[in-house]
C-alpha cells in the first residue's frame, strides 16, 4: 500500500467530488503551460498581460465561473475555491485578476444590475473579450467605505460622477469600472466605461508586491453618465461589502494554493540540497520545519473546504469567510517565510517562487480586509458586540 502524498497528506483533496477535481486538474494545467514558464518575468518587469489572458480564462470558464447564467459556467462554490487555488498557486496577480472580474465586477452587475446592464456586459466579460474592475477603496478609505468621498449628483437625468479610487485592480485594462459613490439617496454602484469623458486611470508604480497585476488609481472629473448607468438593484454599503465576501471567499482558498506551492518548492529543493555530505532533507530541524509547513497547509485547505460546502448549504456567513480570510492568509504567510529559510540565499531570487508568493501574500493580507477588521468580524460574532469604533 503506497504512502500518504506528501502534498497532501490527509488526502483532502479527496474530499472533492470528481467533476471538482477536474475542474481543478484542468486549471492547473493551464497554470503550468501558461503562467507558470514566464510568471517570474512578468514579477520582475511589473506588468501582466491580461488583455491576452483574459480571453483564454474565458475559454475555460473561470470568469464569473459561479455566476448562473449569462454565459457563466454555473460552478458550485468548491469548484470555483478549487479553480482558485490553482490560479493563486501560480500566482496571486492571476488569481486576483480572475476574482476581480468575476467575484466584484461581474457579480455586482449580476445581483444588482438591470436585465439591460446584464445583457450587455456579462457575456462579454464571461468569454474575456471585456475586462471590468471595481472601484469601492479610495486614498483615504480603505477599511472605512461609509466615509467614501467619491459623489454622484444628479443633473436632469443624468448622474455627474466626481472623485477617485484608489489600489483598483484591472482599473487601466478594464472596459467598465463598477464605481460605488454617495449619493443623496446613500451609497450607490455606478457603470462607467472605458474612454467616458472625465475618466482617467493612472497605473501604480513602485511595487514590491503583486508586481504581475495591474493595480491603477481612477480619477473621475465631472464624469456625466446617463441615468441608466446606476446600477438600479441596490443602495447602501450592502452592495459592495456583499461582492467583497464573495471576493474573500475566493482569497482563503487562493492562499491554500500559493501555500502548497512554497511548501512543495521546500521540500523539493531539501531533498536535493547536500550539505555536510547528505541532502538537508535528513536533518531534523529541516524536518520540522517541513512537518510544520505540511500540518498548517491541511489545515487551511480543511478550512477551506468547509466554508465552500457552508456556501453550498446556503449556510455560509460573513463570520466563516472572514474565519477563513484571516487563518488561511495568515498561514500562507508563516509558511512561505519558513519556505523561504529552507532554500536559504536561493529563497530570495525568481528562480523559485517563494519570495514572490511572500511578497504577493502581504498585500493579500490587507486587501479585502485587513487581518484587524476581520479579527472585528469575528469578535463580533463570538461576543456578540460590534467594536469597530
Amino acid at each position: 500500500m503506497p504512502g500518504p502524498d506528501p502534498i497532501d497528506l490527509l488526502a483532502v483533496g479527496e474530499l472533492l467530488t470528481e467533476e471538482e477535481r477536474l475542474i481543478q486538474a484542468t486549471v492547473r494545467r493551464f497554470a503550468d503551460d501558461r503562467i507558470r514558464p514566464h510568471i517570474a518575468d512578468w514579477f520582475e518587469q511589473g506588468v501582466f498581460p491580461a488583455r491576452e489572458l483574459a480571453p483564454e480564462l474565458g475559454r475555460l470558464g473561470l470568469l464569473g465561473m459561479h455566476l448562473e447564467g449569462y454565459g457563466c459556467a454555473g460552478a458550485g462554490a468548491v469548484a470555483y475555491g478549487a479553480a482558485c487555488l490553482e490560479l493563486e498557486a501560480a500566482d496571486s496577480g492571476l488569481r486576483s485578476f480572475v476574482s476581480v472580474q468575476g467575484s466584484l465586477a461581474m457579480r455586482a452587475i449580476h445581483a444588482f444590475g438591470s436585465e439591460e446592464q446584464k445583457l450587455q456586459w456579462l457575456p462579454e466579460m464571461a468569454a474575456g473579450r471585456a475586462i471590468g474592475c471595481f472601484g469601492l477603496t479610495e486614498p483615504d478609505f480603505g477599511s472605512d467605505p461609509a466615509g467614501m468621498r467619491t459623489t454622484a449628483r444628479r443633473k436632469g437625468e443624468d448622474w455627474v460622477l466626481s472623485g477617485s479610487k484608489m489600489w483598483i485592480t484591472n482599473g487601466s485594462v478594464s472596459d467598465v469600472a463598477v464605481v460605488w459613490a454617495q449619493t443623496e439617496q446613500g451609497v450607490r454602484g455606478f457603470l462607467v466605461p472605458r474612454g467616458t469623458k472625465g475618466f482617467t486611470a493612472t497605473d501604480v508604480h513602485g511595487k514590491l508586491s503583486l508586481r504581475a497585476s495591474v493595480t491603477s488609481e481612477l480619477h473621475f472629473d465631472e464624469v456625466q453618465l446617463p441615468g441608466d448607468a446606476v446600477l438600479p438593484g441596490v443602495s447602501g454599503l450592502r452592495g459592495p461589502l456583499s461582492c467583497l465576501n464573495e471576493a474573500r471567499y475566493g482569497i482563503l482558498w487562493g492562499t491554500v494554493g500559493a501555500a502548497r506551492d512554497c511548501y512543495q518548492a521546500a521540500l523539493e529543493y531539501a531533498k536535493s540540497r547536500v550539505q555536510f555530505g547528505r541532502p538537508i532533507a535528513g536533518f531534523q530541524l529541516t524536518q520540522e520545519k517541513l512537518v510544520e509547513m505540511a500540518l498548517e497547509l491541511e489545515k487551511a485547505h480543511l478550512v477551506a473546504w468547509r466554508v465552500g460546502r457552508l456556501k453550498e448549504a446556503g449556510r455560509s456567513r460573513a463570520a466563516h469567510v472572514s474565519f477563513g480570510k484571516l487563518n488561511n492568509v495568515r498561514t500562507a504567510l508563516e509558511i512561505a517565510r519558513s519556505a523561504r529559510t529552507v532554500l536559504g540565499a536561493n529563497g530570495i531570487t525568481t528562480a523559485y517562487p517563494v519570495l514572490r508568493h511572500a511578497n504577493n501574500l502581504e498585500s493579500v493580507l490587507t486587501y479585502e480586509g485587513t487581518s484587524e477588521i476581520h479579527t472585528l468580524v469575528l469578535g463580533e460574532a463570538i461576543t456578540g458586540t460590534a467594536a469597530y469604533r
